[in-house]
């Protein structure tokens, strides 16, 4: 009988595992899918919300993949996993029973003060709250009134890289932005160098305002700050970290201060050797990382093969995360920053190379 494998999520790793279904097959796994029909690739979401590139361009069709490579797909989402029955209940209240679960669920937005779901409220997760938020900003575009007060918050990479994509918008369209980017720390000290220097001056430049403070509070037309001040509040957008999704807790697992699954090196569960985690949704004991695509992409092989070994009996092999990667900012002006580890560049051939890396894995998945 064959392995029955069920992949939980559509996330950067799963995708290339339904690309290569018919190696798990080949090794005595058959997989199925349990995930919504669709999937917005991260790298392009800066893109989408710029205006340079429509949501289509970042969208990935996860139900005609399955399709195209003969896998079950159910397009729910897992709400509660019984790991003694080996057993997950879905979203439509149906059940699936397993040999083997692999999870690449991603991430979720960080919301101390439950913030999320009020009007005016716009998380960076998911993709499709952000591209509503530039669906909004059209529309008042349209009517010709005045700019809309925008608070990032949340200074890391994702806070600067959104202030600078919502300021590109509004460059796009001829108007003056409003936007002010709050954060704890402002200086953009998580980029090497010169480097954060030339980000906070292209923003200043470009009319954003930095405050060196937390939103505290969030009312009708307002934020209020740690240190006092109160800002004009039009739209609020939490870049306020990651942590895994809510899933995780229900898992019974062990997690990291974040609620990422902790896995060993063979990216399966330290509690439980039927349970594979990849991507945000998982840590790797002894190779602390942020949260990246990257780690989800590169630990694809491993993966697979790891996956295949659950039908040959073959050892699992380990996986160990790169020191050092590449990210580039889009930076919404027609240009990109790209980093990695102490090094770095600005210009339009980073944002070109970010661009064809992008679009080229979007592309892959069609």
């Amino acid at each position: 009988m064959p392995v029955d494998l069920v992949l939980v999520g559509a996330g950067h790793a799963h995708l290339a595992v339904l690309a290569r279904a018919n190696e798990l097959r080949a090794a005595g796994v058959e997989p199925v899918l349990i995930a919504p029909d669709t999937f917005y690739y991260s790298g392009l979401a800066s893109a989408v919300l710029s205006g340079a590139l429509p949501p289509g361009r970042a969208r990935i069709d996860v139900a005609a993949l399955a399709r195209k490579t003969g896998v079950v797909h159910a397009a729910s989402e897992v709400v509660s996993v019984d790991r003694a029955a080996r057993r997950l209940t879905l979203g439509d209240g149906s059940v699936r029973t397993y040999d083997a679960v692999s999870f690449n669920i991603g991430s979720a937005v960080a919301d101390p003060y439950g913030w999320i779901g009020r009007d005016g409220v716009w998380a960076v997760k998911p993709l499709s709250a952000l591209f509503a938020l530039e669906r909004t900003l059209e529309a008042a575009f349209a009517t010709g009134g005045s700019a809309s007060a925008i608070v990032v918050a949340g200074d890391g990479p994702t806070g600067f890289e959104i202030a600078a994509a919502l300021t590109g918008l509004h460059e796009r369209h001829a108007r003056t932005v409003n936007l002010t980017l709050v954060g704890p720390h402002g200086d953009a000290r998580w980029a090497p160098g010169r480097a954060a220097k030339r980000l906070i001056d292209g923003l200043e430049r470009r009319g954003v305002s930095r405050v060196t403070a937390d939103v505290v509070a969030h009312g009708a037309g307002k934020v209020s700050l740690s240190d006092g001040q109160e800002l004009s509040c039009d739209h609020l957008v939490l870049a306020t970290g990651l942590k895994a999704p809510a899933l995780t807790r229900t898992l019974g697992l062990g997690l990291d201060e974040v609620r990422r699954i902790k896995v060993a090196p063979t990216l399966c569960s330290v509690g439980d050797d039927r349970v594979f985690a990849v991507g945000d949704c998982a840590t790797i004991m002894g190779h602390p990382r942020p949260f990246a695509g990257v780690f989800g992409v590169r630990a694809v092989s491993i993966l697979i093969d790891n996956l295949c070994a659950l039908g040959t009996g073959k050892r699992l092999r380990p996986y160990r995360p790169q020191t050092q990667w590449l990210s580039i900012l889009d930076l919404g002006d027609g240009t990109g920053m790209a980093i990695r580890g102490r090094l770095w560049c600005q210009g339009r051939a980073a944002l070109s190379f970010k661009r064809w890396l992008d679009l080229g894995f979007v592309k892959s998945r069609a």
